[in-house]
C-alpha cells in the first residue's frame, strides 16, 4: 500500500507560543540596534550640514540624510508591528494558560467533591444518634451509681427546728469563747529562769537581787 499510494508525511507539532514570542522579541531587538546605527548616521550628517555652506555639497549630505531619516522611518514602522504582535501574544498565551488553570482547579474540585460523597456514604446519621443517646443512657447510669454509692447509713431523722436552735445556740457560744483576757496573764507572767536553783545570784535593771526565778531576794533574819 505504501508503494501504490506513498507514505503520508507526519505531521508537524503546532508552534509553541512562547517560541514565538521568542522570535518576534528577537527581531524587534535587531531592528532597534539598526535603528541606533542609523541615528549615529543621522547624527554625524547633521553635523556636516551645520559646518557647511548653502552649496551643491551641503545639498548632497542633505540628501544622504534624508535617505538615513527614511529608513528610519521604515524601521521605527517595523518595530512598533513587531512590539504590537509580541504583546497581543503575550495576551493570547496570558489567556490560555489562565483557561489551563481554571480547568485545573475544576477537576480537582469535582474530584474533592467525588471523594467527600464517598466517604459519606461511609457515615450513617442514625448509628451516630444511637451511640449519642446509648452515651447519655451511660452518663445517667454513672450519676445514679455515684449517688448510691454517697448514701449515707443510720443516721437518724433530726428536726430541722431543732438544728437550728442548736445552730443559733453554737453561735452564742463561739461567741463568748472570742474573749482573750487570759492571755494576758500569760504575758505578764514572770519569764522561766534560765538558770540553775544555785547559780550566782542575777540583779535586775534596778540592782535588787533575784533569785533563779526573777524575783527579788528577802534577806536572812540575824541570828538572835
Amino acid at each position: 500500500m505504501n508503494r501504490l499510494f506513498g507514505k503520508g508525511k507526519p505531521k508537524e507539532p503546532p508552534p509553541n507560543i512562547n517560541d514565538c514570542i521568542t522570535g518576534v522579541d528577537s527581531r524587534a531587538d535587531s531592528v532597534e540596534k539598526k535603528i541606533a546605527r542609523l541615528d549615529v548616521e543621522l547624527k554625524k550628517y547633521k553635523d556636516q550640514m551645520k559646518k557647511m555652506r548653502e552649496g551643491p555639497a551641503k545639498n548632497g549630505v542633505k540628501q544622504k540624510a534624508m535617505r538615513v531619516l527614511k529608513q528610519r522611518k521604515m524601521y521605527e514602522q517595523q518595530l512598533d508591528n513587531l512590539r504590537q504582535q509580541s504583546f497581543n501574544m503575550e495576551q493570547a498565551n496570558y489567556a490560555t494558560q489562565t483557561l489551563k488553570d481554571t480547568h485545573a482547579t475544576v477537576t480537582a474540585m469535582k474530584a474533592g467533591v467525588k471523594q467527600m460523597q464517598k466517604e459519606f456514604k461511609k457515615i450513617n446519621i442514625d448509628e451516630i444518634e444511637d451511640i449519642q443517646d446509648d452515651m447519655a443512657d451511660m452518663l445517667e447510669q454513672a450519676d445514679e451509681v455515684q449517688t448510691a454509692l454517697g448514701r449515707s447509713y443510720g443516721t437518724p431523722d433530726i428536726d430541722e427546728d431543732e438544728l437550728e436552735a442548736e445552730l443559733d445556740a453554737l453561735g452564742d457560744e463561739i461567741g463568748l469563747d472570742d474573749d482573750t483576757t487570759y492571755l494576758d496573764d500569760a504575758i505578764t507572767a514572770p519569764s522561766a529562769p534560765d538558770k540553775e536553783p544555785g547559780a550566782e545570784a542575777n540583779r535586775n535593771k534596778d540592782g535588787v537581787l533575784v533569785d533563779e526565778f526573777g524575783l527579788p531576794q528577802i534577806p536572812a533574819s540575824p541570828l538572835t
